[in-house]
């Protein structure tokens, strides 16, 4: 799968083994915001992606949960994301993402699920998800996954 978002324009191109191409979709709009949106919410394996310094900016609804916007550009995507006690991420959820129903983006309530907190690189990170549309009849989920290795790169 290649995700992306450059220049305000989303690229989101899935693909079997990374083979073969199972549709491409690029452009302004929701497109344009849904690669920010994904990025963004995988924070979790990225905490610093939430600082200040990234263009963050975050407002606490509650002891364990707070919405965060980032600005990049034109485009700002706000999340809310929840915590545990200890402060592990354990959920980020999206009032509305777009989803493809019959080749139009519908928004969606979207949300993702982390677990199985581990320490890498300093930072404590999930080592588990889901994430899943949540439609009227119930959550869908659309990606599972386990983190087998993980290294993070900082700058100097």
């Amino acid at each position: 799968m290649h995700d992306a978002c450059v220049d305000g324009e989303g690229l989101l191109r899935p693909a079997i083994a990374g083979l073969f191409t199972l549709t491409e979709l690029r452009g302004g709009g929701d497109i344009a915001v849904g690669e920010p949106m994904r990025f963004f919410a995988e924070a979790a394996w990225y905490p610093t992606a939430l600082l200040a310094s990234q263009r963050v900016r975050r407002q606490p609804v509650d002891e364990g949960t707070a919405r965060a916007t980032r600005v990049d550009g034109d485009t700002a995507v706000t999340l809310t994301f929840c915590f545990d006690a200890d402060g592990a991420m354990t959920s980020v959820r999206a009032d509305a993402r777009g989803r493809l129903v019959g080749g139009r983006s519908v928004p969606t309530p979207w949300e993702g699920r982390w677990s199985g907190h581990q320490h890498c690189n300093g930072m404590v990170v999930p080592m588990h998800g889901e994430v899943a549309w949540l439609l009227p009849g119930g959550a869908r989920p659309d990606w599972r996954g386990t983190v087998t290795a993980l290294d993070h790169e900082f700058g100097r």
